[in-house]
C-alpha cells in the first residue's frame, strides 16, 4: 500500500491533514522520524503560525534535510501553507528575515491588501495541463488564511528538467503565487484538506503521482 507520511514539526492542523489523506485510500503516518519521512511514498510538509517559527521546528527535526535529499532522488513531497513558504529562499516578518530552505529563489513578503489575512474562498489561475489540477476549472475556488506569500517568481527555466508550473491568485494589490507544480515538488498556499471536494481531487492527483 501506498505510505505517506506527514513530517511532524510542531506546526499545522496535522488531524485534518491526515484525515484528508487517509480519505485517499493510502496509509497515513504522522511522525519526524527522519527514516521513516525519508523513505516514505510521499512526503506531506504542513505548516501554520510564523516563518520563524517553523523553521526553527523545521530544523530541530532535520526536516530541511529530510525535504532536501527526497528532492534529490526524484522523491515527491507536497508542502501546504506555511509548509509552502518554507521551500523559499527566505521569509521576512515584522522586519526579521529567515533563512529557509532554498528549494525555490525568492522572498516570502507580507501581502499588499486592505484586509490581512487573506481568509477564505478564491479562485486561482490553473496552469495549462497541470497535473496537480487536473479535473479542476477556472471557476474552482480553494480555502486559503494566510498574512504572507510568495508575491515574485524567479524559477523558470530548470535546464532539462520541465518548467515548473504556477498557479497565481489575485488577492490586494499584487498577485501572490498559489501553488507550485515543479517536477516532484508541489506546494499549495491554499489548504486542500479545508477546501472540500477541489482539495480531495487535489490529494487525488499527488497521490498518483506517489
Amino acid at each position: 500500500m501506498t505510505v505517506v507520511a506527514i513530517l511532524d514539526y510542531g506546526s499545522g492542523n496535522i488531524r485534518s491533514v491526515e484525515r484528508a489523506v487517509a480519505r485517499q485510500g493510502v496509509q497515513v503516518t504522522v511522525t519526524s522520524d527522519f527514516d521513516t519521512c525519508l523513505n516514505a511514498d510521499g512526503l506531506f510538509v504542513p505548516g501554520v503560525g510564523a516563518y520563524a517559527a517553523c523553521m526553527d521546528g523545521l530544523r530541530k527535526v532535520l526536516g530541511h534535510r529530510i525535504i532536501g535529499r527526497r528532492l534529490a532522488g526524484g522523491r515527491p513531497v507536497i508542502g501546504v501553507c506555511v509548509g509552502m513558504q518554507i521551500l523559499f529562499e527566505r521569509g521576512i516578518e515584522h522586519g526579521v528575515q529567515t533563512e529557509g530552505c532554498d528549494e525555490w529563489p525568492g522572498t516570502i513578503a507580507r501581502l499588499e491588501a486592505p484586509v490581512v489575512p487573506h481568509m477564505g474562498w478564491n479562485t486561482v489561475s490553473i496552469p495549462e495541463d497541470s497535473a496537480m489540477f487536473a479535473g479542476l476549472d477556472e471557476d474552482t475556488r480553494f480555502y486559503f488564511v494566510h498574512s504572507y506569500a510568495a508575491q515574485e517568481w524567479a524559477l523558470d527555466d530548470t535546464g532539462s528538467l520541465p518548467t515548473p508550473k504556477v498557479a497565481w491568485c489575485h488577492y490586494g494589490a499584487r498577485p501572490f503565487v498559489a501553488a507550485v507544480e515543479n517536477s516532484a515538488l508541489w506546494a499549495t498556499q491554499f489548504h486542500p484538506e479545508k477546501s472540500g471536494d477541489a482539495g480531495a481531487q487535489l490529494l487525488a492527483n499527488w497521490i498518483k503521482t506517489l
